[in-house]
């Protein structure tokens, strides 16, 4: 077998590539480069596939739908029947329902009332909808003008026997299921649930339920983290708070990486406190530590412990929430064998001047409202300071101020990205 290449050698490829100034897309790309999918499928029962990664291309057994049928209630006839000069009077035979298809041939001259999802009778070809069309002793009266072939799906015209229904990497939502049903498929090929520990830093840290003491201040970080990573459907090793100790460290990462695809921590990758985790990390695989260039979220930790993918977050908790949303969240979805879910920008005006440093990416948490103009616009949520997670709770977006761009003045266009698929 042919061994992985190493962290070192795959960023060796990036020219230029400098871990105290790394840009948002070249960090993206490196961990695109590093991260492969798991090969690990198993069978599950259809409701249990929900927001599960399909592992192979689904391939329909059946033709859909399995036979020429009507898309509208009205009548069908062979089209070639019809006058070509003016109203067409045809003989009215029989009828067809969905699940009670008429019988025997339609003959020239003659016509089948059918309701619509009801196999097309032999001898027709069109139907022309009821509300065109009238009857009067036991005929009905065709309009002029009706189309070859018109209000008539095909046998296989949504799917083709053998044919992908849905292709590996999808994640599958309640629509597919549905799809999956009509095909007649009780069980579907999907990726494990990946597996991600994730633990929170700090002598400092104390849980819910635990006395605060001077100096100490609840752990928010791991109840983020855990409804972001729920959000993706994987399952989760929730490893508490790990003292800044390096033998606590240690032992919290051995024991994770031993039953987990990824591991993910928050806090310790700051300056002064990296060479502290980086002798850690040392010892159980290969780690490196870069500062991004970006605000907020600058220190971020990203390799190998062990068989498992590690990724060390600032203690920020908005700095985590960015870290992971752009760095982390496309890994584990690689990881997990789904295709990318990139979340697509809106171009909006900002509501305020805002100042920027050009040579990094910002993230500006924003409310993106409609204005009075009927125009959307977004204004940032107050203090954009890392430390400050109400400014996330109260946005709906982010502001995306790119790399070289420097300040924008009130009233000029910026991307935002929704919440609304970020997040989910």
């Amino acid at each position: 077998m042919t061994p992985s290449p190493t962290l070192a050698s795959i960023l060796s490829e990036f020219k230029g590539f400098d871990p105290k100034a790394v840009p948002v897309e070249t960090a993206q790309a490196a961990i695109a480069r590093c991260v492969q999918p798991l090969d690990c499928i198993e069978q599950v029962a259809l409701r249990d596939a929900w927001r599960r990664v399909l592992a192979r291309d689904l391939l329909s057994p059946i033709d859909v739908p399995a036979h020429d049928n009507s898309a509208m209630d009205g009548w069908a006839f062979a089209h070639a029947d019809l006058s070509p000069h003016g109203e067409s009077r045809l003989r009215v035979v029989g009828e067809a329902f969905a699940g009670s298809p008429f019988t025997g041939r339609v003959l020239k001259g003659q016509a089948v009332r059918i309701m619509t999802g009801a196999v097309m009778p032999e001898g027709c070809d069109t139907v022309v909808p009821q509300e065109l069309a009238q009857t009067h002793d036991g005929h009905v009266l065709v309009p002029p003008g009706q189309t070859p072939g018109q209000h008539r799906r095909l046998r296989g015209e949504d799917l083709a026997r053998n044919k992908p229904a849905l292709r590996a990497g999808r994640i599958i939502g309640a629509a597919d299921l549905g799809l999956i049903a009509s095909l007649g498929l009780a069980e579907v090929p999907v990726q494990r649930r990946l597996r991600v520990a994730f633990f929170s830093t700090g002598d400092e840290l104390r849980s819910i339920g635990e006395p605060l003491e001077a100096g100490s201040v609840y752990d928010s970080n791991r109840y983020t983290l855990w409804g972001l990573l729920s959000s993706l459907g994987v399952d989760l090793i929730d490893m508490g708070v790990v003292p800044d100790s390096p033998d606590a460290l240690e032992a919290a990462m051995h024991r994770a990486s031993l039953h987990a695809d990824a591991v993910i921590s928050s806090g310790g990758v700051s300056v002064g406190e990296a060479d502290f985790t980086r002798e850690v990390m040392n010892r159980l695989g290969e780690v490196a530590f870069w500062t991004i260039a970006m605000r907020p979220g600058r220190p971020m930790a990203f390799g190998r412990v062990g068989q498992a993918w590690y990724f060390g977050l600032p203690g920020n908790p908005v700095a985590v929430m960015i870290t992971y949303l752009f760095f982390v969240r496309d890994a584990l979805l690689r990881l997990s064998g789904a295709d990318a879910r990139p979340v697509l920008p809106m171009q909006v005006r900002s509501a305020q001047a805002l100042r920027k440093k050009p040579g990094r990416t910002e993230y500006q948490r924003a409310l993106v409202t409609r204005a009075q103009d009927g125009t959307w616009q977004a204004a940032i949520t107050g203090s954009q300071g890392s430390g400050v997670l109400r400014s996330m709770s109260e946005a709906n977006a982010l502001i995306v101020l790119e790399h070289h761009r420097g300040d924008v003045v009130e009233g000029e266009a910026v991307n935002v990205l929704p919440f609304d698929g970020l997040l989910n």
